[in-house]
């Protein structure tokens, strides 16, 4: 058993007789692997001030982009250096598969940075438009500009990645920042936070602060000195957190929840689609905002895409996140198994049909851990609860369909519009369907491709605003617009309009 001490450090000057301890858990074992210290309510006023104050005095807003640029740098050269640190904390406080956090989370979340330092000057860069109109002749600048505090709220499901996208995106563009993770999952982004001291970020610039969401996340939300909230979670906590906010006016980036639908067409390549799907559902334990948990078949290759798919999936390996070989891990809680499990039993009393999984393993390795069977439900209706509600754990729900018209109203039969696949040889024929899928990305013949040149966000109550690219970036900017008059003999026509 790892288990640390961790303080808020280079960040917040804390009062012992003040702050609770709090356990961070590893899920594949049950096993406390760190103590942090909560910040109260009250602390979370000078971390504010301290943010405030930094961006007020131009200390990063100011700097040339060259400067600005070598700072983000380092943070992804330091963020390599540290990759074999970052991918074990990440598995040991996740309990997602070592694989996956060594070679997508923590490569990712460097490249994001290196991305963002490199291409930051170009999304900055102003516009000037000459403009004629009757009699007026002006020229406009368009000016991009840092919005001042940015308050970036973390998941637990990707910390890292999540809290890089946000960090890079907000730095570049010239903010401050407070960075507030999950308290289940805290570990990467207090050191992410470290990286940015050691790469020698200004005082106050970046701010990484750990508390209960409900004290902490109202106090930072409500405060007017923040000028910006950009959040990925749940929807519940979402709307509290437009509420907190509604007492002044800021600036919000939602990410918010989503029920994912693949649609596999009759002429799909059999093995990609099916391999694909289990990724696009099992990844990460199926914790994920874009899990694909509705799966809609063609019904010429229904039977033979469900068998292979539900023999594949029995194939997959459970194990506790350090072990390589582990396909799918724990779940991040005893209460997140809990609800993943009420899912599956309210779909067999509606009627479902369980095909495989759906139970806690019986491996005796796995008992201390929040595992739970990759499982694969049938004969779902979209009535049911499994159907509409993100349930967020390792279930795939296949379906039945006959037109590609059925199959888009199945799809866009939802309250959340984030993303959707699409298997197909057909590629105009998919991207046809694409037009028409009510969802923010739509990935056809492949799964989960993020790109830092691409912007990513949903629609509905999937949430609003974008993250990456050019449009991610922008929104961690306010858009100033300064016009000039070119009259010839300097008097516009406003000056007539009083003048005597």
């Amino acid at each position: 058993m790892v288990c640390a001490v961790y303080k808020v450090i280079f960040f917040i000057q804390t009062d012992k007789n003040k702050i609770m301890e709090h356990k961070v858990i590893n899920p594949s074992t049950d096993e406390v692997i760190a103590r942090i210290h909560l910040s109260a309510p009250n602390e979370i006023e000078s971390i504010i001030a301290r943010a405030r104050n930094a961006f007020d005095s131009g200390v990063w807003s100011n700097l040339s982009f060259d400067k600005r640029k070598n700072y983000i740098l380092k943070i992804y050269q330091c963020i390599l250096d540290k990759a074999g640190e970052l991918a074990r904390l990440e598995t040991l406080n996740t309990g997602k598969p070592i694989k996956e956090s060594t070679f997508m989370d923590v490569p990712s979340s460097a490249k994001t940075f290196e991305y963002f330092a490199n291409n930051f000057e170009k999304y900055l860069t102003p516009e000037t438009m000459g403009i004629s109109q009757d009699t007026a002749q002006v020229e406009a600048r368009l000016l991009r500009q840092p919005l001042g505090v940015a308050v970036l709220i973390v998941p637990w499901n990707y910390p890292l990645i999540i809290a890089s996208w946000k960090m890079a995106q907000a730095l570049a563009a010239g903010n401050c920042v407070v960075l507030k993770p999950s308290s289940r999952t805290p570990l990467t982004a207090l050191e992410l936070g470290k990286i940015a001291h050691e790469a020698g970020i200004p005082a106050g610039v970046v701010n990484v602060v750990v508390g209960k969401g409900d004290e902490v996340g109202r106090v930072l939300c409500s405060d007017k000195r923040v000028d910006m909230i950009s959040f990925t979670g749940s929807n519940d906590v979402g709307k509290k957190i437009m509420e907190y906010a509604s007492g002044n006016v800021k600036k919000m980036v939602m990410e918010l929840g989503g029920k994912s639908a693949s649609i596999i067409l009759d002429d799909a390549n059999a093995e990609a689609a099916v391999n694909g799907s289990l990724c696009s559902v099992f990844l990460n334990q199926g914790q994920m905002c874009t899990a694909m948990s509705r799966i809609l078949v063609q019904d010429k290759i229904y039977d033979t895409f469900v068998k292979s798919f539900v023999e594949k999936t029995k194939q997959l390996k459970l194990g506790i996140g350090a072990d390589f070989e582990a396909q799918i891990g724990p779940l991040i809680s005893l209460e997140q198994r809990k609800k993943v499990l009420s899912f599956i039993q309210q779909a067999k009393h509606e009627g479902a049909k369980l095909a495989y999984g759906g139970k806690i393993p019986d491996d005796a390795n796995l008992q201390k851990g929040y595992f739970l069977e990759p499982t694969v439900i049938l004969d779902v209706k979209p009535s049911m609860s499994v159907f509409r509600d993100e349930v967020f754990g390792p279930v795939a729900c296949i379906l039945k369909f006959s037109s590609i018209d059925e199959a888009i109203r199945l799809a866009n039969d939802s309250d959340f519009a984030l993303a959707a696949c699409i298997w197909s040889s057909d590629k105009h024929k998919a991207e046809r369907l694409a037009e028409k899928l009510n969802a923010g990305t739509v990935w056809i013949n492949t799964y989960g491709m993020f790109f830092n040149q691409l912007p990513y966000g949903g629609f509905k109550q999937s949430g609003f605003g974008k993250e990456l690219g050019k449009e991610g970036f922008l929104e961690y900017t306010r858009l100033k617009n300064v016009i000039t008059d070119q009259s010839s003999d300097g008097k516009p026509l406003v000056n007539y309009w009083y003048g005597v």
